[in-house]
């Protein structure tokens, strides 16, 4: 009579183990030993409001464009800016005191849950050129270099989508340093919070 030995059976058991991890693997499953916690899904906002929310439905105006920031980009939202009747929009001026007034708004509630933040801090005035500065400066109560780069950002690019023909805005500060013009290309709009595109010297106005 043949004896048997106690570690048979867990030997057995250890080939069989084997036998099932390589059955799994050949179906294609791969087997871990070390739980795995991918956390929670990534988050995103859509930075867009829909057709039915715009705040241009809401509140009588004008419809502009102003830029405002989502997702670390620029983003255009459309707006009722209180333009007057009376007033038409080649009021270079008006115009641009109404758009700076939009970006100092705080987002309505539907554009903060499309994810919409501006860096505009009020208060901003705007003032028309003074004698020698290049034709079409708008000068601001604040060194436009003083402001923080997404701000800049923010108004240099609707000023310029709703006043400018040329793709540049010319701005000033209070003091008594030169007007600089200023661009918006892809880049200032991708990564508002790194450099606003100046343009090169100006001439003053004869």
């Amino acid at each position: 009579m043949r004896s048997r030995t106690p570690a048979g059976r867990p030997l057995a058991a250890f080939a069989g183990a084997l036998a099932l991890a390589g059955a799994v693997g050949g179906c294609g499953i791969r087997t871990t030993t070390v739980p795995v916690d991918a956390g929670a899904a990534p988050s995103r906002v859509p930075c867009e409001v829909s057709e039915g929310n715009l705040t241009t439905q809401a509140q009588p105006g004008a419809a502009v464009r102003v830029y405002l920031v989502c997702g670390s980009e620029l983003v255009p939202v459309e707006r009722a800016a209180a333009i007057p009747a009376d007033k038409s929009r080649s009021d270079r001026l008006q115009v641009a005191r109404a758009l700076v007034d939009e970006l100092e708004e705080r987002p309505s509630s539907t554009e903060q849950e499309a994810g919409f933040t501006t860096y505009v801090r009020g208060p901003l005035a705007v003032s028309e050129a003074r004698a020698g500065d290049p034709l079409g400066t708008l000068r601001l109560s604040r060194q436009p270099e003083d402001l923080p780069t997404a701000a800049l950002a923010q108004l240099v690019c609707t000023l310029i989508e709703g006043t400018a023909t040329d793709g540049s805005v010319v701005l000033g500060g209070p003091g008594a340093y030169e007007a600089r013009g200023y661009r918006c290309d892809d880049d200032t709009k991708r990564r508002p919070d790194v450099t606003v595109p100046t343009t090169g010297p100006l001439p003053s106005a004869s």
